[in-house]
């Protein structure tokens, strides 16, 4: 990869988005205080929480040492990004994130696929016992999108509790005082320029697009790809494409899921700046081909629907059809 450039920095790339995120939040908050006390501000929260989602792509890229040369630089963008402008903990999301990247849906590894609302593996599913639990878990795969209406408060909320808990922090006063100021600093705002109806409505609104948005462009990766058993052992080739999925749909599904589409590629090189992701896709899908690995490759819609079968499947505690094939063989012998 080195020989061919596609580890260089592209720092005019990223400060244009650095430098783009600052105009843009500066002009949301011109264009509400603008239109003043109005139900339009319904439609402004809307875009705010697009905003918040296109600059957390971009903290997103920081922490994954994609921007700059230096880890210190990239720290600290992060730290600014993550919780001055978006609200949300760099440090709680550097944790979780760093081990999903080491064990994509390995159970009891794994953050992402320990989720306490939704049963990510078939044994989670047993959990409940309440009739009514039990047929909530069982057509999770619909409720599911719902549920994404609630991520943003969970992320705002996640990060505050690691801030405030008792562990040993690094930085801890710094991202205290980001977000202390990016999240009261936007319900002052708000209260300020609407009455506290619409003050609230404009909050939820804001929170639900930015939590869907989040969830929905996460979500697709691995949801409905092969679960790994902890006693299972593979090769970081493996480990890293057999629980990814790829979304098709070119340069604009690039911008809408901030480069997450290429999510083979980005678990491979993770600290591979955004634009060349695409540049590596063809050679990455040749050599699993020659390699006999399976690559994943499918369409918004198509990938929802596998998440959607996926979580109804495990919800009912059928039998998995998403095992890993390599468990699979090994059972069989």
């Amino acid at each position: 990869m080195h020989e061919l450039g596609l580890m260089r920095r592209r720092y005019g790339y990223y400060w244009i988005k650095l430098i783009g995120a600052v105009l843009a939040i500066i002009a949301w908050v011109a264009g509400f205080v603008w239109i003043g006390d109005s139900w339009w501000q319904l439609a402004s929260a809307a875009v705010l929480g697009v905003v918040m989602t296109q600059i957390a792509f971009l903290g997103h890229d920081a922490a994954h040492r994609q921007i700059f040369q230096s880890g210190k630089w990239n720290d600290w963008v992060s730290l600014i990004v993550a919780n001055l402008l978006v609200g949300i903990s760099y440090g709680w999301w550097q944790s979780k994130h760093t081990r999903h990247h080491s064990s994509p849906n390995k159970e009891g590894t794994d953050p992402d696929i320990a989720l306490s609302a939704i049963a990510m593996t078939p044994a989670m599913a047993t959990r409940h016992t309440h009739p009514l639990l039990r047929w909530l878990v069982a057509h999770q795969g619909w409720y599911f999108f719902p549920l994404l209406l609630l991520e943003g408060l969970s992320l705002h909320a996640d990060g505050v509790k690691r801030v405030l808990s008792k562990d040993k922090i690094a930085r801890r006063w710094v991202e205290l005082t980001f977000l202390t100021i990016r999240l009261g600093g936007l319900v002052a705002l708000v209260f300020l320029v609407l009455p506290p109806g619409k003050a609230v409505a404009v909050l939820a609104v804001q929170l639900a697009v930015f939590g869907f948005y989040m969830g929905f462009s996460f979500a697709p990766n691995h949801i409905g790809m092969p679960l790994v058993s902890p006693r299972l052992k593979l090769d970081f080739l493996r480990r890293q494409v057999l629980m990814s999925r790829n979304i098709t749909g070119g340069p604009l599904m690039s911008v809408f899921m901030g480069g997450l589409n290429y999510q083979i590629e980005h678990h491979l090189f993770p600290s591979m700046a955004r634009p060349y992701l695409r540049r590596i896709q063809p050679l990455v899908a040749a050599h699993c081909a020659a390699e006999g690995v399976p690559y994943t490759q499918a369409t918004l819609w198509s990938a929802y629907r596998s998440v959607i079968g996926y979580l109804n499947t495990v919800g009912l505690k059928g039998k998995d059809p998403f095992l890993c094939p390599l468990v699979a063989q090994r059972r069989a012998l």
